[in-house]
């Protein structure tokens, strides 16, 4: 009984071995111990089992080959008709395997093939019972055959994955080793391709489908989007997609938008177009995406593109970029930009239309007399505005700003000087006192936007005079709504400009800060003095050079003014010996102590207006001419100021007769029953409203400066070179002077200097000239 387990275990052992391989003594040992006796244990442990090959190959059974071929046939054929399979899956792997094995692999290909192709060409059949002259509009049964050839395609790969995979030795050995043939996968498409698409009756009737289909989904129908995916991608397989397919659908795709782009152009208006082209790429986009070939993309878009944007880019911008511009339609611009910046050309051709409508708007703005009141305004408002679109719209596109700022500075110098006045006399209005309607911030960045239209003017010249006219006023009469402003915008004039540009209204300044230096002193000294008087005089001392030329006005002061005035003088020349002072009595103001029945007031005028009231001391009633004799004020400027005094809105004086304006032999009484709410009153002057005249001499006296520098920049130039031709020299003034000049006044400055010897003539070349030191 001893001797049964040990039997056991060496069987065991033996038949572990079926793969040939010899089990290690050691195990066998242990398996053997596992029963009772020892002894047999130690005797199985030294034994070693060794396999050998046959020393002949075994041979195939007769007829293997062919039963076993009969067998792949009918489970191919089952397959084929959609049957069950008689045979076991993995004995028919087996049974390919075991053919491969002895060399019946190309038999078994060329059999295979010829079973696949044989099926493959009865399906042909079943197309030919479909009519096939048939218009495109008989739809149905053009989705019918589609239908039914997407369901061949698809049974035809199913059957191919399952015969794949039952003879899927043969492929990865024969097959593979041989790269003559195509695999079993790829021999099902290529007798798909020959025998079906190839046909040229079915390829014509299938993509003939396919692009009907298309064009129904193109003018708004629903389709079968699955069956064109499968269709298009059964061509792609076949590798048929490009040559039948592609080639028509671009073709077709671009005669319905060409005719499209022209019908629709005319029909609608362009905000509506331009988003009828954005759906249109939209959609083609998506059906690249849902069904079509990736390698369409490309060429689809760039044809919708072409034939509803590229053909039609002057019509679009002509039609309706002027609109879109003036009703700041800020979406459809975008648009606009979105579209234009895909075609070839498109932004060139809106940066065309975008210049011409800058400097078409601006001209209407600044060439219109009419407008000047508000043109900066409007020039700041339509600058903000192309700027809000070039950030919104044209994506900060660096092309778009330059050519804004060339366009602005085209139309904004098509008027020469009278934009600079203007941008100057705007400046004043917003730096003056009484200007609440910014704060400190909002005005510094009305001030920074002011600047930006500042830069494009040419005569900068023109502005700087009138800038320095308004500034004296501001200062002097202490108008300036704060210096810190003031200073900041003289700071970026002298960025924008030079030093040399702002030098004299610093200088204004530092006057006015001098000023305030000499009148402690005065102070001081005046205490000092035995007879101090009544009046408190403050004095500006302005440097001729630095401030605006004022016409003296010789006017009567009383005794007591011009006492006052020899002191200050006297105190002052005794500090600064050599100069000399003159009096502006037309920039002169004072504060008057008044008494009424009401009680006591305090009149803040202007020097003539103190002139005449001191009058009313000596008396209750004048006439205009009395009034003129005493105080020595010329005319116009004294009916101006004795219509303030009588017909505005604190009335010191009654004019008789009533009336607006003041006529020779009206008479003026003090006003006694005088009432105001307030203890100190401002009585401004009537302004009178800058002449034409005064406006002239502005622009005459920039006209002079400007003469000067052309002469100083000749002899400069002239004595470098000491012998120059004359377009080197013109050239050579156009790069120097900083304001726009003509060439024919150049031409008067050379002829000039030359009357004056600063220059000559080359006498044999009249075109030449030499200096002459």
């Amino acid at each position: 009984m001893a001797d049964e387990p040990q039997k056991k275990s060496h069987l065991s052992a033996l038949v572990g071995h079926t793969n040939g391989l010899t089990k290690p003594a050691s195990l066998t040992a242990t398996r053997s111990t596992g029963g009772g006796g020892g002894g047999g244990g130690a005797t199985a442990s030294s034994k070693k089992l060794v396999i050998k090959n046959f020393r002949e190959r075994p041979k195939l059974p007769d007829n293997y080959t062919q039963d076993t071929w009969q067998k792949l046939h009918e489970a191919v054929g089952a397959i084929q008709s959609s049957i069950s399979i008689k045979y076991n899956l993995e004995e028919l792997y087996q049974a390919v395997e075991n053919l491969c094995s002895y060399k019946v692999s190309a038999t078994l290909y060329k059999q295979l093939r010829q079973v696949c192709e044989e099926h493959v060409k009865a399906q042909i059949l079943q197309f030919r019972e479909y009519p096939f002259v048939v218009h495109r509009s008989d739809s149905l049964d053009s989705l019918l055959f589609l239908k039914k050839i997407n369901k061949c395609w698809q049974d035809h790969c199913r059957q191919m994955i399952m015969i794949r995979s039952i003879f899927l030795f043969l492929d990865r050995t024969y097959v593979l080793q041989n790269s003559v043939l195509p695999s079993i996968w790829d021999m099902g498409l290529e007798l798909f391709r020959n025998h079906i698409i190839s046909d040229k009756q079915v390829q014509t009737k299938t993509i003939d489908g396919i692009l009907l289909l298309i064009e129904r989904e193109r003018s708004g129908e629903a389709v079968d989007r699955s069956l064109l995916r499968s269709l298009l991608s059964m061509l792609s397989d076949l590798q048929v997609y490009k040559e039948s397919f592609e080639q028509r659908f671009l073709e077709e795709t671009n005669c319905l938008y060409a005719a499209e782009g022209q019908r629709l152009m005319q029909e609608r208006e362009v905000p509506e177009y331009l988003h009828h082209v954005n759906k249109r790429l939209e959609e083609e986009g998506d059906r690249v995406i849902t069904y079509l070939d990736h390698s369409t993309q490309k060429p689809l878009i760039a044809c919708v593109e072409k034939q509803l944007l590229g053909e039609h880019l002057s019509a679009i911008l002509q039609k309706g970029l002027d609109s879109l511009l003036d009703e700041n339609r800020i979406s459809d611009l975008t648009q606009t930009y979105q579209l234009f910046s895909r075609v070839k050309g498109g932004q060139q051709i809106l940066l065309q239309h975008w210049s011409e409508y800058i400097k078409n708007f601006g001209t209407t703005i600044v060439v219109n007399p009419e407008k000047d009141k508000d043109m900066v305004q409007e020039l700041l408002d339509f600058k903000d505005k192309v700027d809000h679109i070039i950030e919104v719209c044209f994506q900060k596109n660096e092309k778009f700003i330059n050519l804004m700022k060339e366009s602005f500075e085209t139309f904004i110098n098509k008027r020469p000087n009278k934009p600079a006045e203007l941008i100057a006399k705007y400046v004043d209005s917003k730096l003056r006192a009484g200007n609440k309607e910014a704060t400190d911030e909002e005005l510094e960045r009305i001030l920074d936007k002011i600047m930006i239209i500042f830069r494009f003017i040419h005569g900068k010249d023109v502005f700087e005079a009138f800038y320095k006219k308004d500034l004296a006023k501001r200062l002097l009469v202490g108008k300036s709504a704060s210096v810190d402003a003031e200073k900041s915008m003289l700071s970026k004039l002298k960025h924008e400009c030079g030093a040399a540009f702002t030098s004299k209204l610093e200088g204004m300044f530092k006057d006015m800060e001098l000023s305030k230096d000499v009148m402690v002193q005065f102070k001081q000294y005046m205490q000092n003095q035995s007879d101090p008087g009544n009046i408190d005089l403050t004095v500006n001392i302005l440097t001729m050079g630095y401030w605006p030329t004022y016409t003296p006005m010789e006017v009567h002061l009383n005794s007591e003014m011009i006492k006052l005035q020899e002191v200050f003088k006297t105190f002052y020349l005794g500090k600064h010996s050599g100069r000399k002072l003159q009096w502006q009595t037309t920039l002169g103001h004072a504060v008057l102590k008044a008494e009424f029945k009401e009680g006591k007031k305090e009149f803040q005028v202007s020097l003539f207006q103190t002139l005449v009231l001191l009058m009313f001391n000596e008396g209750d009633e004048f006439s205009f001419e009395e009034i003129k004799m005493a105080t020595g004020v010329e005319d116009s400027e004294l009916r101006r100021t004795l219509q303030s005094l009588a017909c505005g809105k604190a009335r010191v004086l009654i004019k008789n007769p009533k009336g607006k304006d003041v006529e020779d032999g009206d008479k003026f009484i003090f006003n006694g029953d005088f009432k105001h709410k307030l203890f100190r009153i401002k009585i401004n002057q009537i302004q009178m409203k800058e002449t034409v005249e005064e406006q002239v001499s502005t622009t005459e006296r920039v006209f002079q400066d400007r003469q000067y520098q052309i002469d100083a920049a000749i002899v400069r130039i002239m004595k470098m070179r000491k012998t120059l031709g004359h377009n080197l020299l013109v050239s050579e003034l156009y790069n120097q002077l900083k304001f726009p000049v003509k060439p024919g006044d150049l031409k008067k400055r050379i002829e000039s200097l030359i009357d004056r010897d600063y220059m000559e003539r080359d006498k044999d070349n009249p075109n030449q000239y030499h200096y002459v030191a």
